[in-house]
């Protein structure tokens, strides 16, 4: 039997947090959940609803250093969420002024999939299902 039943969230830092803030809400159309300013930490952290019981919590930290690299870094590789129809999605971020990567297929499962970057170059993927 595992251990873990399922994710509850996935936290990211970003670099601008209103414009990270947008992106994950009104681009991807995610909804906020709840949103703090952490005056301790001179901090954001905004909830957003993925599905229901999954969020991602985005952060502001002052000074937090970029990503090494792009996006083979050790830790967290990329951020991946299931869609209907990968090609729906692709032209919805593009009208929107996001460039994908070409869509690609899973040698191994024969699923399609596509890459986008995030308003801080972290790799996104849409995985069909």
């Amino acid at each position: 039997m595992a251990l873990l039943q399922a994710i509850h969230h996935v936290a990211l830092i970003c670099s601008d947090y209103p414009r990270s803030k947008a992106f994950y809400s009104e681009v991807l159309g995610l909804r906020i959940v709840r949103e703090v300013y952490r005056e301790a930490r001179d901090s954001w952290k905004c909830d957003l609803e993925v599905s229901p019981g999954v969020q991602l919590e985005l952060f502001s930290f002052p000074g937090a250093p970029p990503r090494p690299s792009w996006p083979e870094a050790q830790g967290l590789r990329h951020l991946a969420f299931v869609v209907h129809d990968v090609d729906v999605v692709v032209a919805e971020l593009t009208a929107c002024g996001v460039a994908c990567e070409a869509v690609r297929v899973d040698e191994y499962t024969g699923k399609r999939f596509v890459f986008f970057a995030d308003p801080d170059g972290l790799p996104i993927e849409l995985y069909e299902a």
